[in-house]
């Protein structure tokens, strides 16, 4: 069998072999893709359907950017992998070119194979430069599957994965729906943060590490910071000697319609800068699996002389720095990162607060660039989340009429890649407000 003939029904047979991540194994009933280009994706029949998920929030650059699939072609041939240990003229341009949109004050990028990991050596430095355990982070967060990073992570998938020591969590800013009783979203800002403080004295600030936040949480719910809340945080670390971790797995490279969503003038209007920051997915669209940490000279200046106790067989994988080289390329060359931030302020944005304006389900409208979460409520007034077998429902109509989503929780989170054009963000919408009630 090649690549080209597969049938659906040929490909779900061949899945039963595949345990899936997050599922009962018995009850799976996968959509079966079988090819993609932009913001497109196809199934085994030829029927085509807008990714307004990127899949899992991660195919900025849209799905077989020409050049990066060259790229990865071309390091194939020349080098396809290197132990590294090593040094390889297409990791350093790929730290080079991540430096180069970081900006000051950060000078070195440790790579690993994903966000998880990515989550789990930015806690391993913070440990060790501050010679303390505890890492505080939010409940409504997602950090990744491995051991610290989800215990690290606030949602359920923490529970049955309590293994690894020295977490502490706390309550976020959420101003729809406040845990601080909030009036507007600035008090939510200023009572998120006291709560957080309190809970830093408690736990006794000597003892504590660092404060890992996503800049915006993303699986939570595209949780758009209120203002005040990461220069709150900043002024936190400040005052106890913590180390601020901003985790931009998600909401790095382009999904806010910047480079990295710390440096988006909306969410962070004072221009704080975190300690070390976490990426993944968006860097190289998921093309090939990578992730990392920036790090600054400070912290990089620990290991001067001293041995960094952590290393991946897959740290820099060529192929995956190829295409990281490619893809930041790509986005400079064809305007990328502007056409986010141009599509959410002038064409998704108003449009997702059209179509609340016409359906009473939609409870809230949130986000920025090509991030955004519709909030479906059973009720307005009270809020009430509307219920799982509703929100199955809405999902299995919107693929029918040939749209891929993001569905969480109560939740449709409207995610498609930074390349979406205004023709596909209408095309989507329309098919939204078809489906919806």
């Amino acid at each position: 069998m090649t690549l080209t003939d597969a049938d659906a029904a040929t490909t779900l047979d061949l899945d039963r072999h595949v345990f899936h991540s997050w599922s009962a194994q018995g009850s799976l009933a996968p959509f079966v893709i079988a090819g993609a280009s932009g913001s497109e994706v196809w199934d085994e029949d030829g029927k085509r359907y807008l990714d307004f998920s990127s899949q899992l929030v991660n195919t900025n650059i849209g799905h077989t950017h020409p050049k990066v699939v060259a790229a990865i072609q071309e390091q194939a041939a020349l080098l396809p992998t290197v132990a590294p240990a090593h040094a390889n003229r297409t990791r350093g341009l790929a730290a080079e070119r991540i430096l180069e949109v970081a900006g000051d004050p950060f000078s070195a990028v440790f790579f690993t194979n994903g966000g998880a990991d990515a989550n789990e050596n930015a806690i391993r430095l913070a440990r060790l430069t501050t010679g303390r355990d505890k890492v505080l982070s939010a409940y409504r967060s997602y950090h990744g599957n491995t051991g610290a990073a989800i215990v690290a992570t606030g949602d359920w998938r923490r529970m049955p994965n309590e293994y690894a020591r020295g977490h502490v969590h706390f309550f976020g800013p959420y101003p729809y729906r406040s845990e601080f009783w909030s009036t507007s979203p600035e008090q939510e800002a200023e009572r998120a943060l006291h709560a957080l403080e309190r809970i830093v004295q408690a736990e006794g600030p000597g003892t504590i590490a660092a404060l890992l936040v996503e800049t915006v949480p993303g699986t939570a719910g595209v949780l758009v910071p209120p203002p005040g809340w990461l220069a709150g945080l900043r002024a936190i670390a400040d005052r106890y000697g913590i180390v601020l971790i901003l985790d931009e797995v998600m909401a790095g490279f382009g999904r806010t319609g910047d480079w990295f969503a710390f440096q988006n003038p909306q969410l962070n209007p004072d221009g704080v800068v975190p300690d070390l920051v976490t990426f993944a997915k968006g860097v190289n669209s998921g093309y090939v699996p990578a992730g990392g940490v920036l790090i600054p000279p400070a912290i990089a200046a620990e290991f001067d002389t001293r041995v960094f106790p952590g290393g991946l067989t897959y740290s820099g994988h060529p192929l995956a720095m190829a295409s990281i080289v490619a893809s930041i390329d790509a986005m400079r060359e064809e305007g990328i990162i502007d056409n986010a931030a141009r599509i959410g302020a002038d064409v998704l944005g108003p449009a997702l607060h059209a179509l609340a304006e016409r359906h009473r389900v939609i409870g809230e409208v949130r986000g920025l660039g090509v991030f955004w979460a519709l909030e479906l409520v059973a009720d307005r007034a009270t809020r009430e989340p509307l219920p799982a077998a509703d929100m199955a429902g809405i999902k299995r109509h919107l693929m029918a009429e040939g749209l891929l989503p993001f569905v969480q929780d109560n939740r449709i989170h409207v995610v498609p890649p930074c390349i979406v054009t205004d023709e596909e963000v209408r095309r989507g919408v329309a098919i939204l407000d078809a489906v919806l009630p």
